[in-house]
């Protein structure tokens, strides 16, 4: 048997074992790595191991770590509430504001994982506080981020272009940028009114943290679904003006600096979030008892292990003898569908910025031919290979489901899981009926 089919036979047994057996994929895919790579791909132990994502093991432990203590000391309770107000209640809101705020803080420049690495736990807990499908917040941080990552001075963007401009191809940076803009706002409005947005248009929330519908009788305080006995989906009182106590002040600095250093300074988010996690268990070791519990321990096992078996994958060549079959095809369009389906599988499970560096220039070849729209099909390629980032086993979907409450881990990881699915299926083809068909006709 060839590395490449033993390659593949591998993903494929780990997908049925680890849906019809109550075990943890992650821990499967470590297995399935180390009997494929040495068995069939000829890896040493140090190689297969060497595909395990260290810079993504640190950055979930260390923002699940760091939110930890902030949701344990009060500070994410207070911002919540701060949030609130700034929409003057209007909870519909807090899923857009999430959206706007990640697609700003890809487009000038944050990496996507960093941007969903410092709002996804802020907008879980406003998920938890005011009855807001977890799935709902998570997604629109996540297509927010997206949306924002093909700016000109972007990490995708920057890669994309620098490509496309070796590769002599003629494609605007602008028109790149709103297409993904485009199709990852599109993305968020069909998840809003999928996923229970339409109910939260007539949900108020008051400055105090009580939840209720603003068509309810004045003075009552009633949940979003209309009725009292739900008011435990609110956060108990906590006047915007209450002072801040030391702890929290000492958070909300951390927080800052988090941002701060990923941001602007390019700094690792994990390694900056272990730290000052570290810092703040040291100003009150006793208030922070029990914070390491709370780590995605599960969460990072799947991950890290499902990533782990995409490197004997590439390893195999699996990967680099599907994508040149493809874009050897006698038939463009085609050879263009099946060039954004392989970008997009390929992205949910790997590093989006790999999997662009590389299924760009297969597309070279007959990109020069002119037989396919250059824009369209530059844009369909990179709305495929980073759409899919919405699966638990990327970077930001891992980071969104290992954020959740402990009790909706598992629920929210596999709503996750079904949705990466559908958007892998249709995701590419969606892109390639915008982008590529209409260049074509």
């Amino acid at each position: 048997m060839s590395p490449q089919t033993a390659s593949i036979l591998g993903l494929v047994v780990m997908f049925v074992v680890a849906t019809a057996l109550p075990i943890n994929m992650g821990a499967l895919a470590l297995a399935m790595a180390f009997l494929v790579g040495t068995l069939f791909v000829g890896m040493s132990s140090a190689a297969i191991i060497g595909g395990f994502p260290g810079d993504l093991f640190v950055t979930l432990v260390g923002i699940t770590y760091l939110f930890a203590i902030a949701q344990k000391n009060g500070t994410i309770d207070w911002l919540v509430h701060q949030a609130v107000r700034a929409v003057r209640g209007r909870i519909a809101a807090i899923p857009w504001i999430m959206f706007a705020v990640a697609a700003a803080l890809t487009a000038v420049g944050a990496v996507s994982p960093a941007a969903c690495a410092i709002l996804a736990p802020i907008a879980l807990q406003f998920a938890k506080a005011y009855g807001i499908s977890p799935l709902l917040m998570g997604l629109l941080v996540i297509h927010g981020a997206q949306g924002g990552g093909f700016s000109p001075i972007s990490i995708y963007g920057g890669i994309t272009n620098q490509i496309v401009a070796r590769s002599g191809l003629p494609v605007s940076e602008t028109s790149l940028f709103l297409a993904s803009l485009g199709y990852n706002l599109l993305c968020a409005v069909g998840v809003f009114l999928a996923f229970g947005g339409r109910q939260l248009l007539h949900r108020r929330a008051a400055a105090d943290g009580v939840t209720g519908d603003e068509h309810g009788p004045a003075g009552i305080p009633m949940s979003g679904h209309g009725t009292s006995a739900d008011a435990s989906l609110a956060l108990p009182a906590h006047p915007a003006a209450a002072r801040l106590d030391p702890q929290q002040l000492a958070t909300l600095a951390g927080l800052a600096a988090l941002a701060v250093g990923a941001l602007v300074f390019n700094l690792n988010v994990g390694l900056v979030a272990v730290t000052v996690a570290v810092i703040l268990t040291l100003l009150a070791p006793a208030e922070q008892k029990g914070a390491v519990d709370k780590i995605g321990w599960s969460t990072i096992l799947l991950v890290g292990g499902v990533v782990t078996y995409v490197g004997v994958l590439q390893k195999s060549g699996a990967i680099d003898s599907v994508g040149q079959g493809v874009s050897g095809m006698g038939a463009p369009l085609l050879a263009a569908l099946l060039l954004c389906y392989i970008g997009g599988v390929v992205s949910a499970f790997a590093s989006s910025v790999g999997v662009l560096g590389a299924i760009i220039p297969l597309a070279v070849p007959f990109l020069q031919h002119g037989e396919i729209g250059t824009a369209g099909m530059i844009a369909a390629l990179a709305v495929s290979s980073t759409v899919v980032d919405v699966s638990p086993f990327s970077t930001n979907g891992a980071l969104v489901v290992a954020n959740a409450q402990p009790e909706e881990r598992d629920s929210v990881y596999r709503r996750f899981l079904i949705y990466s699915i559908l958007v892998v299926l249709a995701g590419p083809l969606l892109a390639w009926l915008i982008f590529i068909v209409p260049g074509w006709m």
